[in-house]
């Protein structure tokens, strides 16, 4: 509340007026109000019991009332928002003047040395600690009834934290693959290879068909991901590998402070949940291109390369990764080299992983749709 009054404060006399308080806060006011609403009717219902001996417990009206309620729901929005706030948070703490505002509301004694951060996650955490509370309840409850009531709702509490966790790392990946779209580009044809010509009244038309749309599905997973070497014919190129659950995507890494199409990637936020490698690659201004065509896992072919087969060229740890294309005709061909012997194994282990469920899940498709029923021959 320091944290998000100083805020309001500050915006009425026009300073941080381009904060969004909701990315930050999210519904936190509304679930303080619901929380203490609850702690208050708690507590007085212990307090009237105590001074009047005569007077029963009746839990189950307070627990029905919140938990079948706004209390779960409220937590679970705030919640839903709270991986973007700490993305938000880590993005706008870069700017000096709201450095100061954080630096000034962390002096407060109230805050106990606790940062932002911090306490953002301490909701949380709370709704994590009822089911707790409601099984402690559970096992001091004398009448049978009240005890299958208070029972079904802590059951209904977990599932809700489960449903949570699920929608929480759905909502993570697809922040994680939004951050994924600005960091790699995709080259225009013409511009990797200048065998294509295109006369630029054709551009236009291959532009709108953009290859960044493949990042976009939320049902794509990133399985591994790291930085290896590649060796050309005349040079070692640093090179950032994806390896996705249909394709590998391998880029090359640039260091230039503008993105290729003239916007700066110096402001873009850094996703939390990006390897610290690649947020660290980011906030350089770094950024991926596309060196070639992603490689789908079916047309992968893996192949360990001997040590004794290529100390000619000074490499170590190197494995080889083929693409064909439908007719089994080798049409690319990467000599990569890991920095190390357990960080080789680690890919290939990983790659072959990949493609093994992905050929494993292709095949159960393929025979779920043999034995779909018949088409009617009305149709």
């Amino acid at each position: 509340k320091i944290f998000m009054n100083t805020l309001k404060y500050l915006q009425s006399n026009d300073f941080l007026l381009d904060v969004d308080l909701w990315r930050l806060f999210a519904n936190l006011e509304e679930l303080s109000k619901i929380s203490l609403s609850f702690l208050k009717t708690f507590f007085e219902t212990v307090k009237e019991h105590v001074s009047k001996s005569d007077s029963p417990m009746d839990f189950s009206t307070i627990l029905r009332k919140f938990f079948q309620g706004d209390l779960c729901q409220t937590h679970q929005i705030y919640c839903l928002n709270y991986t973007s706030a700490v993305f938000y948070l880590e993005n706008m703490r870069q700017r000096e003047d709201f450095g100061i505002y954080l630096k000034w509301c962390e002096q407060n004694e109230q805050c106990k040395r606790l940062h932002l951060p911090e306490l953002l996650v301490a909701p949380l955490h709370r709704l994590t600690r009822y089911p707790l509370l409601l099984s402690n309840i559970w096992k001091r409850s004398t009448d049978e009834t009240e005890k299958g009531f208070v029972w079904s709702l802590k059951e209904k509490v977990e599932k809700s934290i489960r449903d949570l966790e699920g929608k929480v790392k759905w909502l993570d990946n697809f922040q994680k693959f939004r951050q994924l779209q600005e960091v790699i580009i995709w080259p225009q044809l013409w511009d990797r290879d200048k065998r294509f010509f295109v006369p630029e009244y054709l551009k236009q038309s291959l532009r709108e068909n953009s290859s960044e749309n493949i990042l976009s599905s939320a049902n794509r997973l990133l399985l591994h991901e790291g930085r290896l070497t590649l060796a050309e014919s005349t040079r070692l190129l640093d090179v950032y590998l994806f390896l996705f659950d249909d394709f590998l995507l391998i880029t090359k890494i640039k260091r230039n402070k503008k993105k290729y199409g003239g916007s700066d990637t110096g402001l873009i936020a850094v996703c939390p949940s990006l390897t610290p490698e690649l947020q660290s690659f980011t906030r350089e201004g770094g950024f991926c291109t596309v060196l070639d065509q992603p490689i789908p896992l079916d047309r992968l072919i893996l192949k360990n390369i001997d040590p004794i087969h290529i100390t000619v060229f000074s490499l170590r740890n190197a494995f080889l990764i083929q693409h064909e294309n439908r007719y089994r005709q080798c049409i690319a061909v990467f000599l990569l080299q890991a920095p190390t012997e357990t960080a080789k194994k680690t890919w290939m282990s990983q790659i072959e992983t990949a493609i093994s469920n992905y050929t494993t899940q292709h095949e159960s498709n393929k025979s779920t749709a043999f034995c779909s029923p018949a088409e009617s021959p009305e149709i």
